[in-house]
């Protein structure tokens, strides 16, 4: 496997083609709760000490069977008929190493489904194991954020696991991918493993 691999679905080459607006806010949820206020401090969600993990995690239309075994792909399942209108962000394993900035070079596990209806587009569990890139040339910016931290969003710390549900005006926008994976205006999902940063 090469250290260096592209970013989700070959978006680092799609970096000049495709725009997003910057502009949108993020909210930084901790719960299963939908509220959203970008101003409200944010916090990042430890597990609860308990003789075994849970079977599966949901928040706000994702669910996710094996949630902290980080080991293994997670089972991921997205449905909502909802359009968030911000980045929206659970650690469902908080980890407690260093924490990625906008400015890292990080190695994440991750997989990448369409919000509407769950089909995964994308996975580094299914084609060579981590991916590592800088956080600064990475697509789309709502993947960048959630990572790296930014507009009220904390960093994700190695060790963390976080599901990530990108507005469209953060995913691909208007035009979606060249490719069709992901259609124009839609929402995405990532849950994103923080192996290691630089």
């Amino acid at each position: 496997m090469a250290e260096q691999r592209g970013t989700p679905n070959g978006v680092a080459t799609r970096l000049a083609a495709t725009a997003v607006a910057l502009g949108t806010g993020v909210a930084v949820l901790t719960g299963c709760s939908s509220t959203t206020s970008s101003s409200q401090a944010p916090s990042t969600v430890s597990s609860a000490a308990s003789s075994s993990p849970p079977a599966e995690v949901s928040f706000n239309g994702v669910t996710l069977g094996n949630p902290t075994d980080l080991t293994a792909k997670p089972r991921a399942i997205a449905r909502s008929a909802t359009a968030p209108t911000a980045l929206l962000v659970k650690d469902v394993v908080a980890g407690a190493g260093a924490a990625a900035t906008p400015n890292s070079t990080v190695t994440v596990q991750y997989v990448g489904l369409r919000y509407a209806d769950g089909k995964q587009f994308d996975a580094s569990w299914d084609h060579g194991g981590a991916a590592s890139f800088a956080l600064q040339q990475a697509m789309p910016v709502g993947f960048r954020h959630g990572i790296g931290g930014g507009s009220g969003a904390q960093p994700m710390k190695v060790g963390s696991r976080r599901i990530m549900i990108l507005p469209a005006a953060l995913a691909y926008g208007r035009t979606g991918t060249p490719d069709g994976s992901i259609p124009p205006n839609a929402p995405i999902v990532f849950v994103v493993d923080l192996i290691a940063v630089k």
